[in-house]
């Protein structure tokens, strides 16, 4: 299995529009991140978890020519306002793309995109086939197993994944004994660190490490960064020796 950072920053990347912070200003490729979303591939199947606002240069970044199906961990734009664009592998591969989502995610997906659903076909719009989870059941796409991990977003329930010997977190902020139960025994963890300070919906860079520490998974990964979190290079060398920040275009071969 391989696992691509396709995105690995927040809600608005880095740099920022109209930012002339240091960070934003910043010349080291590892400090340019797109909305945060990764790509799994095993032998047969080619899958993405979220389509945020990048995800038409996060295909073409990393030259992804098949796509198996996409999973949505929740409804808010930088993690689904790119659904629009996986029409071009309709046209390639002349079939609907499985999108696995909970049932409030597939409702707000039916109305941020109400042309994909409507009765009249408009020609060229994407073909897609709604299949619906929940975090209490596993399922599998080809011969993959994946199991949904229920966080909070705040007050907002969002799902990790965990895929094989990987677990995927975005955008908690909270996490319950029960839900870290299902990430025993993984080898990765990815998982989200928004910045040095608390907030009020993502963890904090030394929340995250507690976190990561508290899963006693041998390797983590940290995404969904913003600009005030400092220069990848600089936050590196202040983390644990198992610890690192993701970049756009990593890639791990499992």
């Amino acid at each position: 299995m391989k696992v691509t950072f396709l995105g690995t920053g927040t809600s608005q990347g880095i740099p920022l529009i109209a930012c002339n912070c240091d960070v934003c200003n910043s010349t080291d490729q590892r400090d340019k991140r797109l909305r945060t979303s990764i790509l799994v591939e095993t032998d047969t199947h080619t899958i993405v978890v979220d389509t945020g606002p990048d995800f038409r240069q996060q295909m073409l970044n990393n030259k992804v020519e098949k796509l198996d199906a996409v999973i949505f961990t929740h409804e808010h734009k930088d993690h689904t306002a790119g659904l629009d664009d996986i029409r071009a592998f309709n046209y390639k591969q002349r079939k609907k793309i499985p999108i696995y989502a909970t049932e409030r995610v597939q409702e707000n997906l039916r109305e941020s995109f109400a042309y994909i659903f409507s009765e009249f076909k408009y020609p060229g719009i994407p073909e897609i086939e709604l299949n619906t989870i929940s975090h209490s059941q596993d399922f599998n796409i080809g011969s993959l197993k994946i199991t949904p991990i229920l966080v909070k977003h705040l007050k907002l329930p969002v799902l990790g994944f965990r895929f094989d010997r990987v677990v995927f977190i975005t955008d908690a902020n909270h996490i319950s004994d029960e839900e870290i139960e299902k990430t025993k025994g993984a080898d990765i963890l990815i998982l989200n660190a928004l910045k040095k300070e608390k907030h009020i919906s993502h963890y904090s860079l030394d929340e995250a490490i507690a976190v990561a520490q508290k899963t006693q998974i041998p390797k983590v990964f940290f995404v969904h960064m913003s600009h005030e979190m400092g220069f990848h290079a600089d936050i590196n060398n202040e983390l644990p020796e198992n610890i690192e920040l993701a970049f756009d275009g990593l890639v791990l071969e499992i």
